[in-house]
């Protein structure tokens, strides 16, 4: 799969955090971004329209992004859920590796990470 023919989600609280990410995103050549402001709106969204990859933040009200996490995976063995944490504590971690997240990345996220992680999920669809 090529990298600009994926479809992201974005999910966080924090509407700063979204639209930078969707900006980055945009400038490697992927159109199809979507957003979701708390875990429930994720898990409603990844339903509807089947991301490659989705960026969850973990602490979020309604929903934290564990549960999210949790419900995507249920839906969707497969989904490619990289969760995102500025309370990088060991335990949240863990609750995210074991929950089935395929990276965690610290918060603020490095746009060389973001790209690092859609090219190896669109190497790993081929």
């Amino acid at each position: 799969m090529k990298i600009e023919d994926m479809t992201v989600l974005i999910c966080d609280d924090s509407m700063f955090a979204r639209k930078s990410l969707c900006m980055f995103i945009a400038t490697l050549g992927i159109k199809n971004v979507h957003e979701a402001a708390d875990g429930r709106e994720a898990v409603e969204k990844f339903k509807e329209v089947k991301p490659d990859a989705v960026f969850m933040d973990i602490v979020m009200p309604v929903v934290t992004g564990i549960d999210a996490l949790k419900q995507i995976k249920e839906s969707d063995p497969d989904a490619k859920v990289i969760m995102a944490s500025s309370v990088g504590t060991q335990s949240h971690l863990k609750d995210a590796i074991k929950a089935g997240a395929y990276d965690f990345l610290q918060k603020p996220i490095a746009n060389d990470q973001v790209k690092k992680t859609l090219e190896n999920i669109a190497k790993e669809a081929d």
